[in-house]
Formats: C-alpha cells, sequence, structure tokens
C-alpha cells in the first residue's frame, strides 16, 4: 500500500480577506513531490483558507492513489484536531468542509498531525503566490510557482506510530542521498538540495554506535537487578538522574531511524517472526524463477495492527527496585510517574496516530492511560490480559532481598519458565500462555489499527520475545524503563515486526 504526506497551508490577509491555500502531496518513502495545488478564493478567513487546502491536498492524493495511507501535516492546530476527533467543530463555515474532507479517504487510512510553520514552508508559499496572483487578478498556475524552488529539502517524516519503520527508512535514505530523482519537468531542480540531511548521517551512525555500546556495557555489569525481568526490577531510572528528567521534543531517536533502514523494502510486506513458515528467514539472494517470502514478493498484507506498547510511570517502589506484581500492594504512580505520563502523553500527541486505548487493570497502569486518554480524547478500556506477572511472597521486595532469604527458589525462577516464585505467584510460562492468548484476540480486534497498550514489564517483554521468536531467558537480557514506549505491527498473516523498543527520548533533554 502505497503512503503519502500531504501538507497543507491557508492564508487570509485581514482574517477576512483575500485568502488562498497552497496543498502539497510527497511520497512518504522518499519525500518526492508528486503534486502541487494552489488557489486564491476571493474573501474568506484563514480557517476557512486552511479547510480548502487540505481538502485540495486531500483529492490530489486521492487522484494519485485512492487505496493509499495518507499522513496529513498542518500548522493549524485547529484544523488538525478537528480533523483528529478530538476537538467540536462548531463554525457553519468549517462544518462542510469537514464532512467533505472525511469522505475522501477512510478514517482508519489517514492521521493528522500538527506541525510548527517552519516545517510547513512548502504549502505556506504555495498559499501566498495564490494571493499574490489573485492580488494581480490572476489565478496561480503551476508554470509560474517557485515554492518548491524556494522550500529547502528536508528528510521525509511519514506519520505513523513511534518507531514506524518506513518512517526511519525515509530518513535514513534521505541523509544517505545526495540528489532526488525529479518526479515532474516543473518541480526537478526544487528537490536537489539534501544538504541537510546528509549533514546528519554522522550524528545518526555516532548515535547508533552510541546505543551499541551502552547495551553492551549493561550487559557485561550482569547485576541481578539489571536482569531481572519484572516490574521487580522497577528501577529504570539513569543513573545520577534526581527526580525526573525535562521532556525531550525530538520525535524519533536517530538510533531507531537506523535500525528501520534495513526494512526499507517492507512498509506492508510480512516481517519474518514469530510464526513465519519454514524458509521465510533466509536472508540469502533469490535463485533464479524463486522468490523471497516474507519481504520484496510478498502479497501486500494491508495495514498491521500496531500495538505500541507503554509501560506505566514510576511508582514510590519502582526507583528501590522492588518486586511489584499483580499480587501486591497495586501502588499508585509517584509524583515522578504522574509527570513522566504528561511527557508521554504530549509525544503521543505531536505523532496523533493512537486510534485507541488499553490498560491493565493495576492502579498504575490505569492512571498513566487515564492522563494519556486526556490528553488525547480517548477512552480506556481496561484489558486484564495486560496485567502483572504475579510474583508470589517476593512482592514488594527487592532482588538483593530475595536472593538472601529464598536462594534456591530464585536460582531455579531464573533457569526455568516453569518455575513459580515462592509461595505460588505466576511462572512466566504461563504469563507467556496469557500474553499469546491476549495477543491473538487483540489483534483480531484491532486489525489495521494503532492501538496503544499501557502495561507493565514483563508483558511488553514477553510481546516481544513472541514477536522475535526468542527463547524465555532472552527477557533477562531486556532493559525496560519506566513510561518507555515499544511498538510491534502484526500482519494479516500472522507475522510480527519489531519496529522500536524501550524509547525514552520523550523523557530526556
Amino acid at each position: 500500500m502505497r503512503e503519502f504526506i500531504v501538507e497543507a497551508d491557508g492564508g487570509s490577509r485581514g482574517n477576512p480577506g483575500p485568502a488562498g491555500y497552497g496543498a502539497v502531496v510527497s511520497d512518504a518513502a522518499t519525500g518526492e513531490v508528486l503534486a502541487e495545488a494552489a488557489e486564491y478564493i476571493g474573501v474568506a478567513t484563514n480557517n476557512v483558507a486552511e479547510y480548502r487546502g487540505l481538502l485540495a491536498g486531500l483529492r490530489a492524493a486521492h487522484a494519485l492513489d485512492p487505496t493509499a495511507r495518507v499522513g496529513v501535516r498542518m500548522d493549524s492546530k485547529l484544523a488538525v484536531e478537528q480533523m483528529s476527533g478530538r476537538w467540536k467543530i462548531k463554525h457553519p463555515d468549517l462544518k462542510p468542509l469537514a464532512t467533505e474532507a472525511r469522505r475522501i479517504f477512510p478514517p482508519e487510512r489517514i492521521t493528522y498531525e500538527w506541525i510548527p510553520r517552519e516545517r510547513n514552508k512548502h504549502a505556506d508559499r504555495l498559499a501566498n503566490e495564490a494571493m499574490d496572483a489573485g492580488a494581480k487578478g490572476e489565478q496561480w498556475t503551476p508554470s509560474g510557482s517557485r515554492a518548491a524552488l524556494d522550500t529547502p529539502a528536508a528528510a521525509p517524516e511519514p506519520p505513523g506510530p513511534p518507531g514506524d519503520a518506513t518512517a526511519g527508512a525515509a530518513k535514513a535514505r534521505a541523509a544517505l542521498t545526495r540528489t532526488r530523482t525529479p518526479a515532474t519537468a516543473d518541480t526537478s531542480a526544487a528537490r536537489a538540495d539534501t544538504s541537510a540531511a546528509t549533514a546528519g548521517a554522522p550524528a545518526a551512525a555516532a548515535d547508533a554506535s552510541g546505543a551499541a555500546a551502552a547495551a553492551a556495557s549493561a550487559e557485561a555489569a550482569g547485576s541481578a537487578e539489571a536482569a531481572a525481568p519484572a516490574d521487580a526490577a522497577e528501577g529504570s531510572r539513569a543513573a545520577g538522574a534526581p527526580g525526573v528528567p525535562p521532556l525531550d521534543r525530538s520525535r524519533e531517536r536517530a538510533t531507531a531511524d537506523a535500525a528501520a533502514l534495513s526494512c526499507e523494502q517492507r512498509s506492508t510486506a510480512p516481517a519474518p517472526g514469530d510464526q513465519s513458515p519454514a524458509g521465510s528467514r533466509g536472508g540469502h539472494p533469490a535463485t533464479s524463477g524463486e522468490q523471497r517470502p516474507g519481504w520484496s514478493a510478498a502479497p501486500d498484507m494491508g495495514a498491521p495492527a500496531t500495538f505500541v506498547l507503554l509501560r506505566h510511570g514510576e511508582t514510590p517502589l519502582t526507583p528501590q527496585k522492588r518486586f511489584s506484581g499483580s499480587g501486591g500492594t497495586d501502588p499508585s504512580l509517584s509524583d515522578a510517574g504522574r509527570e513522566q505520563a504528561r511527557r508521554v502523553a504530549e509525544a503521543l500527541a505531536r505523532r496523533g496516530t493512537i486510534q485507541a486505548i488499553l490498560a491493565s487493570p493495576l492502579a498504575r497502569t490505569r492512571e498513566t492511560a487515564g492522563i494519556v486518554a486526556a490528553r488525547l480524547g480517548l477512552d480506556v478500556t481496561v484489558e486484564d490480559g495486560l496485567r502483572e506477572t504475579d510474583f508470589g511472597a517476593w512482592e514488594g521486595l527487592t532482588f538483593g532481598e530475595v536472593r538472601e532469604r529464598h536462594p534456591d527458589d530464585l536460582n531455579v525462577w531464573l533457569a526455568d519458565p516453569q518455575a513459580h516464585p515462592t509461595g505460588g505467584g505466576e511462572s512466566f510460562a504461563e504469563t507467556g500462555t496469557r500474553m499469546e492468548a491476549t495477543r491473538r484476540r487483540l489483534v483480531a480486534a484491532y486489525a489495521g489499527r494503532t492501538v496503544l497498550l499501557v502495561t507493565h514489564v514483563t508483558p511488553i517483554k514477553t510481546l516481544v520475545r513472541l514477536a522475535l521468536g526468542a527463547p524465555p531467558e532472552s527477557m533477562f537480557r531486556m532493559e525496560l524503563s519506566a513510561a518507555s514506549l515499544s511498538a510491534v505491527a502484526y500482519y494479516a498473516d500472522g507475522n510480527a515486526s519489531v519496529r522500536l523498543f524501550n524509547d525514552t527520548s520523550h523523557l530526556r533533554p
């Protein structure tokens, strides 16, 4: 399925006054401009002009491919929030325009994202060209436009969940490519400047190598607390960072972008995953007459069910790294945890891709989900299958305290996924069975949608492990921070693609 980016803008010199709009349609994977539209519309308000620009952009995208997925970007907060369904449309001039816009593409194939004005320069310049033409008693024409020439090329950022592979691959390609292939003769010269994106490549590589080094250091440390795979190892704050770190305004981490580059051939094809057929994992070129299943030769699986996995914010037990499962005191968020939840809510609001929110029944996850839901204008559905493991008699203890009091039970538990914590509780094998059943049910219920699952360490690690087809012991090698985001996409044939893991960029300066 093709993916387009529509950038739209409108303006009025007087509000109301002489008005015009501009819209640009580009390929989400390459950033190539596919269509431009602009028009002088006479006397109108800014908001009407912005909606007219949105309509023109959506129509142009529909003319290119009516089956495509579309990400709309506008610097009009009003239009984005109203079209996303979070704000009501009260003005009588805007209601029919919004209704018409919603008819062009099905709601499940379109997302809306607010961007600052400086990132919407191409559409803004088109709108101003249209108003300039109107002041002369003329209409805008593509042949006379300089908007593309005057707008520096930028690495495309397709909409999608955090860690979206298409977005990461597109940005990585832009950093590696010095020139773009022209789409049409009248805009070819406009798309040759990628120096800014190229300059970012060394930084991305440095970030990726730094992340790898940090991961190696963490594994080499091998501390028991760091290895514990549940809310038991609730400590997840960086050493030496007291309190809640400042909000990170970046949209995606360079490490996620670099990792996504390897997936650039298959934004809608199934990934080798926990249920892939035999022979689909190989990376060797296809022999004569063969096609490689699961990659470029795979049939279109349609839009996946994408689960954005959010670990709840900190509780009073988190900094102490105490076991905190579903059989303990059920603590609420601390002040630090509530601030983390607010920050992740802002990050998800900027992405604008979450369509539903599900939460574990425990207090810390319901509170985290409630803060995010209030920001996104969505309801929270409680899902019992997302609850944390029950750690039996270990609830409330640190890893060190468990080792002192129950060393034999702990050693068996670390070595055998069938083993139970002291006093009963739930084994990792039982948690895995529960999560597998929950996953199957939710994938069927939310096919083609992006859903936020607010849950805990063990459920998130289990979903990632199942998607990768990794053994149970792999959970001891995953670090999962409080209020971190991960993402897994599930395709119609049962395959899965891990798109993000333990992203905390929204919590860091």
